[in-house]
Order: C-alpha cells, then sequence, then structure tokens
C-alpha cells in the first residue's frame, strides 16, 4: 500500500504550488480563496502591545494515500436547521471558505440532535450555498448512517437502516441531491454496522454483539458509487482499530476500495481510544489513513463555559439546550480536568480554546480536526487558535498537559 513518503496526487487546487512532504504531507500554503494570510514573524512582539496576532499561514494535509488535500481545519456543520438558520449557516460558510479552510463536514442525519422534522436540512443550506461556489475548490466529506433501529425515517421502505448496499445507494443518491452536487469527496460510514461501544459508552459490551454486514459486501457498495463517479474516496468513523484492519484487509485482498480516512473523537479529555493503538494502525508505515478529529473542545466545555452552568454563554450551548446530550462532558469528573487545564491555560498566557485546539493541531497524527460553531464570532475564535497561537505549543506547555492528563487519563467516563 501507497504511505506518505510516496509522491502524492495533489487535489486540482493545489496542483501549481510545491509541497514539502513531513508524517502527513504537512504543508504551508497560500489560502485556496487567495484571501491573504500574514506568516508569523519573530519580531511581531516589538511592534506594539495593542497589535492584533499576526496570522499563521493555513496548513493543508493529504488524507492518507488520496489525493485529497485538506485544510488543517475542517468546518462541521451539524448545528445547520437547529441551532442555525440558513442565512446564518451561509455567512459562517463564506467566512470559512474566504479563510482558508476548503474542507466541510456535514452527514445525512444532521442536525443534531437528530429528529425527523429536521433530517436533512444541514445538507440542503449547504447545497444552497455551494450554488454560487467554486465546487472543485470545496472538499465535501458526508456520512452514511450506520445500525440504527432508531432514525429508520431517513430510508424510503426500511424497519432498520444498516451499512449494505441498498441503503449505501440510497443514502449517497439522497445526499448528492440535498448537497447539490454530482459527487462526495469523502464518504464514511458514520458508526459501524456492527456493535462497537459509541459516543461516550467506555467498555466494550461482548453481550451486545450482533450479525453484521460483512466488510466485503459494504465495500463492493462503495467501489460500485466510485465507479459510477458519484463517491471519491471512503473513509470511516467512530471505527475501532478491529474495523480498520478489517476494512484494510478485505481491500487488500479482495482488490476493492481502500479507505483513507477515520473520523474520531479526540481532544485533552479523550485521547485513549486513539493514542492507544490506532495511532499504529493509522501511521503512514502500517495503513496510512488519516484521522479528522471531531469534538475537539468536547462539545464545548473545554472552554470552560459550562463551569458556571447560569452563565449567559452556558444556557446557550448546547450541553445546556439539549438534555441528556453528551452528557459525558457535563456528568464525570471531566468538569474537574478542565478546570486544571483552563487554569493551566493562564499560566502560560493562552486561553482555553487557544490550549484546546493548539494541542488537537499539533499531534503529529492529526490530518485535519473539525470544529463547529453557532456564530461567525465563535468561527473566528477557532480559527484564530489555529493560526496565531505559537506553533507547535512550546516544550513547558506540552509537560503541563502531560502532568495534567496523568491524574486525569479521558475522565468522561460516566
Amino acid at each position: 500500500m501507497a504511505s506518505s513518503s510516496s509522491s502524492p496526487m495533489i487535489h486540482p487546487l493545489l496542483s501549481n504550488i510545491n509541497r514539502i512532504s513531513s508524517l502527513h504531507a504537512s504543508t504551508s500554503l497560500p489560502c485556496p480563496c487567495r484571501t491573504q494570510i500574514f506568516r508569523k514573524n519573530k519580531f511581531a512582539s516589538t511592534i506594539t502591545a495593542m497589535a492584533q496576532p499576526q496570522r499563521s499561514a493555513m496548513q493543508y494535509n493529504q488524507v492518507g494515500d488520496s489525493n485529497l488535500v485538506v485544510s488543517e481545519i475542517t468546518f462541521g456543520t451539524m448545528t445547520f436547521g437547529e441551532q442555525n438558520t440558513e442565512k446564518e449557516a451561509h455567512e459562517m460558510l463564506s467566512y470559512a471558505f474566504e479563510n482558508g479552510i476548503n474542507t466541510l463536514d456535514t452527514a445525512e442525519m444532521y442536525p443534531v440532535p437528530v429528529k425527523k422534522e429536521t433530517q436533512g436540512l444541514t445538507d440542503t443550506y449547504i447545497g444552497n450555498w455551494m450554488k454560487s461556489q467554486p465546487r472543485d475548490q470545496i472538499i465535501l466529506a458526508t456520512k452514511v448512517a450506520g445500525y440504527s433501529e432508531r432514525i429508520n425515517y431517513i430510508r424510503d421502505n426500511a424497519e432498520i437502516v444498516r451499512v449494505d448496499a441498498a441503503n449505501i445507494k440510497e443514502s449517497v443518491e439522497k445526499s448528492l441531491k440535498r448537497l447539490n452536487t454530482d459527487y462526495i469527496d469523502l464518504l464514511q460510514i458514520h458508526w459501524p454496522d456492527r456493535y462497537v461501544a459509541l459516543f461516550g459508552e467506555f467498555s466494550y459490551d461482548p453481550s451486545k454483539w450482533r450479525q453484521s454486514v460483512p466488510f466485503v459486501e459494504q465495500l463492493r457498495a462503495f467501489q460500485e458509487l466510485i465507479e459510477e463517479g458519484k463517491v471519491r474516496y471512503i473513509g470511516v468513523s467512530n471505527e475501532t482499530s478491529y474495523g480498520v484492519m478489517e476494512f484494510i484487509h478485505a481491500a487488500k485482498a479482495e482488490g476493492l476500495p481502500k479507505i483513507v480516512s477515520i473520523q474520531n473523537s479526540y481532544s485533552l479529555l479523550v485521547r485513549c481510544k486513539f493514542e492507544v493503538d490506532l495511532v499504529e494502525v493509522c501511521h503512514p508505515k502500517n495503513c496510512n489513513v488519516g484521522l479528522l478529529c471531531y469534538s475537539p473542545l468536547a462539545g464545548g466545555a473545554l472552554s470552560g463555559k459550562y463551569l458556571d452552568p447560569e452563565s449567559e454563554a452556558a444556557k446557550k450551548g448546547r450541553l445546556q439546550l439539549f438534555p441528556g446530550y453528551m452528557e459525558r462532558y457535563k456528568e464525570s469528573i471531566s468538569k474537574e480536568a478542565t478546570t486544571q487545564y483552563i487554569e493551566m491555560a493562564k499560566k502560560h498566557g493562552l486561553s482555553p480554546v487557544e490550549l484546546a485546539l493548539g494541542f488537537v493541531r499539533d499531534r503529529p497524527f492529526m490530518t485535519s480536526t473539525i470544529i463547529g460553531a453557532t456564530s461567525v464570532e465563535q468561527l473566528k475564535e477557532d480559527i484564530d487558535a489555529f493560526l496565531t497561537t505559537e506553533r507547535p505549543l512550546s516544550p513547558d506547555v506540552m509537560k503541563d498537559i502531560e502532568t495534567i492528563f496523568k491524574r486525569y487519563t479521558d475522565p468522561t467516563i460516566l
């Protein structure tokens, strides 16, 4: 299989730009939209104390051994249609694109929380915005739902949603229509067809094992869509080392499309599930699967806004708006850990957001970090955290992070 050391195929947008290879072909490139972005200057601190921090250039990374080259920030859109109007969604999409973000993340079941009345609105908002955008300069990533007995309304005639050929095809056809496009750049399985511990569940329960759609059958369905030109590359999400290896083995043995990405949760509060062994599986010299991490701010918890549940920020946040949503960040000792990280950030002159996003940004196995926002102001803060915060974070900051991590190792267990 190819590794990141091989000569990469460059996304058309970047085909005329020389790229410098590293672990994940990380580069500093001009913004796709030609918006001027200033590099950090080591003398910038001498200008004036009142000057705004200068932005470094957005970086772009190759996804696994595909020819997708994604911005280090992916814009997550799951609030569109629930917490955000279409007008607000378009304003944020335009701001993201104008500031160097070339990759959008959506899913057929969005917005979240999931309900029949709003399902598909996120895609529709994106699709309407896409009508006035250069399609070849946008990497569109979406997801087909995994096994579910609860959201069968996303299919025309199904009691249970599965990851089989019929479900995959129906999902893609509907997504293409809503998104107003002829092809999907990256199609991911939102969660596995088989049982796995999901969305905060920490341990695998052997009693929940169930018969699932064979990996080969899933890949054959994706192969057909790729051959039809409706999908370019495929990936997985909320997946385990077992699943990644089975997909890789099936692809190699049967000559089927290989997964190029994995979209899993990763943050200061959720590290072990990736760092223990997925990092080895996904390494460029092993399976070469790029990590697109979600919830880098732990659903907003790492910003500190939920530490005071009576604050205006907390009341407007989704963890407060939607009872039961992401309870693992509110009802566990993660609050204690968050407090420690925020105090430590202050010690080093960083905001909580700068610390949390700077940490995931600098991980050697990170391909792109998915950030969501409910306002342009919030989106700007997140982008600035990537592009104005010292790169990489200092050894002293990293040492303090590890000290807290050893005391609060993945503290979201309920």
